[in-house]
């Protein structure tokens, strides 16, 4: 197929584009380079890989090259760590509106008048941010409470565009909601305001690289937000590429919404203590401190999983500590370089 990735230079864009060649679609690219500026994709020289420098809120632009692709990604997004969406907290909801608004406008255009099939939505695990069962299924964030951060209402708002041109229009629609992406290629973004944790600046917010940032660094005690008590998915980025991929190829996924994640809970002491160890090995004493959390720190995110696996055949199978392998020395040679 050829289909068309919005946002294609983030973290998560970085993963898909290189999956869907690996898989022989033709990519189409597109984005503003926005959060971390001009960089080169690994993916970049490939014959069936073309990047637009474009702002997906450009309708035009979109119709344009949607005109002859088969399929769309909408990732496309303001997105950052937890103190992204507290610093950003109605620049990202308005900007998110407009850019799903665009993007679904042109969609639709393609549907009715060009060969579109479908829209693949990049969610998120946010939606289910006041979920009161744990594990959380597909169609559980719709009853309970709504998200009360701005971040994760918009990111339950483009699941309710996906559900409203199918609605009105007929677009066929899959929802692929990531859980906690961890994996090599995100950097500090342009706006990221740093913040001071411990001795310690920061300008990421991700758990993962803040807490390899810092044990690089030699904090001791480790600085945590709250108590450690947290508990995510931490799932490898290659993985949720792939479950993306198969939200677009599968037909059993039309129409559905699927939760992308490994089924491994850890809690962030947890985590920090074994990065920790990865670093420092077993001679230095693992000690932490507690700072006072953001507001919107969820305590426990746990997803099922086995709908995408049933029905898609997707599992995120890539063990953290295989993945913190790779990120430890990625995160090293891009401290050096002043990169993040």
């Amino acid at each position: 197929m050829k289909i068309m990735v919005t946002g294609s230079a983030g973290f998560i864009g970085g993963y898909l584009v290189e999956e869907l060649l690996a898989n022989g679609h033709q990519v189409v690219g597109v984005d503003n380079f926005s959060k971390y500026g001009d960089l080169e994709q690994a993916s970049q020289d490939n014959p069936n890989y073309q990047l637009v420098r474009g702002d997906a809120k450009d309708v035009g632009l979109m119709k344009e090259l949607l005109a002859d692709c088969d399929h769309i990604i909408a990732g496309a997004a303001m997105i950052g760590g937890i103190s992204y969406f507290h610093t950003f907290a109605y620049d990202l909801l308005a900007e998110n509106e407009r850019i799903t608004a665009s993007t679904f406008d042109a969609a639709i255009w393609a549907y009715q008048h060009a060969r579109l099939k479908k829209i693949t939505v990049i969610s998120s695990s946010m939606v289910f941010e006041n979920a009161v069962r744990f594990p959380s299924r597909e169609g559980e964030h719709r009853a309970c409470p709504p998200p009360a951060s701005t971040y994760g209402f918009q990111k339950l708002a483009v699941e309710y565009f996906a559900q409203g041109a199918y609605e009105q229009y007929g677009l066929p629609f899959t929802i692929a909601r990531p859980f906690n992406c961890v994996g090599i290629g995100e950097r500090r973004a342009k706006c990221d305001v740093e913040i001071l944790s411990g001795n310690v600046k920061l300008a990421m917010s991700h758990v993962v690289p803040d807490l390899v940032q810092k044990v690089l660094k030699g904090q001791d005690p480790l600085h945590i937000l709250g108590d450690g008590s947290q508990v995510r998915h931490y799932t490898y980025g290659g993985d949720l590429a792939r479950g993306i991929r198969l939200c677009v190829e599968h037909p059993a996924a039309m129409n559905e919404d699927f939760n992308l994640s490994t089924a491994a809970s850890t809690n962030v002491l947890e985590l920090a203590e074994l990065i920790w160890k990865k670093i420092h090995g077993e001679w230095k004493p693992f000690r932490t401190v507690s700072d006072k959390p953001f507001q919107y720190d969820v305590q426990c995110r746990i997803p099922t999983v086995d709908k995408a696996r049933d029905l898609i055949g997707f599992s995120a199978d890539t063990p953290l500590d295989e993945i913190l392998d790779e990120v430890i020395p990625w995160v090293g040679k891009q401290l050096e370089a002043g990169v993040i």
